[in-house]
């Protein structure tokens, strides 16, 4: 069975999508950029800040579908300058406690607001 997740805390979608489809056990987190949900500004000041919010947004999703970062078995990094991988791969890795999922990470020349990162995720009930 398919379910929609949403929450006002996370930025609302900037398109034709969900910010998180949940089927049986197992929710799809759309990818994420660093939109601050309470204002709808960009936190794009500095790379760290940037992939906190990011991740922050990714919690309130998966705390939306009762889930945290344990839950989660899959994550996509695309990043649009490599140079960033330092300190967005310290800043990801901190909301995670060992058992790390799966992950793939990219560069790519441009992502939606032309932001420097965005994330999604895939996560499942234990």
């Amino acid at each position: 069975m398919k379910r929609i997740i949403f929450t006002e805390k996370a930025p609302k979608p900037i398109g034709p999508y969900s910010q998180g489809v949940m089927v049986d056990n197992t929710i799809f987190v759309s990818g994420q950029i660093a939109i601050n949900p309470a204002t709808g500004t960009l936190v794009i000041d500095n790379i760290i800040e940037e992939t906190k919010q990011v991740m922050e947004n990714i919690s309130a999703i998966l705390t939306a579908a009762k889930m945290n970062f344990t839950h989660v078995i899959q994550t996509t990094i695309f990043l649009k300058d490599m140079n960033n991988f330092t300190a967005v791969n310290e800043t990801y890795g901190s909301y995670f406690k060992g058992d790390y999922p799966a992950r793939a990470t990219v560069q790519v020349s441009r992502l939606p607001k032309d932001v420097n990162v965005e994330i999604s995720v895939i996560a499942t009930e234990e």
